[in-house]
């Protein structure tokens, strides 16, 4: 099974879980190497202009599902 089946959840908050997994698994397959991604973890974990471009990265993402999910019709 595919990890991503689809965009449709039923909730917002679901959904807001799926887009800080589709920003991970953008991470995850730009840098495939486990081993160098926990090696500069600590790099941009403590580094707030980075934690902000996360923000920026996720709300980005939500915006497709939240798109995809017509807003969570009623």
């Amino acid at each position: 099974m595919s990890w991503l089946p689809s965009l449709i959840t039923a909730t917002p908050e679901e959904g807001y879980e799926l887009a800080i997994k589709l920003s991970r698994m953008a991470v995850k397959k730009t840098q495939p190497d486990d081993d160098a991604r926990g090696r500069m973890r600590g790099d941009y974990a403590n580094n707030a202009d980075s934690l902000t471009m996360v923000s920026q990265v996720v709300a980005t993402n939500f915006q497709t599902v939240a798109q995809a999910n017509n807003f969570w019709r009623g």
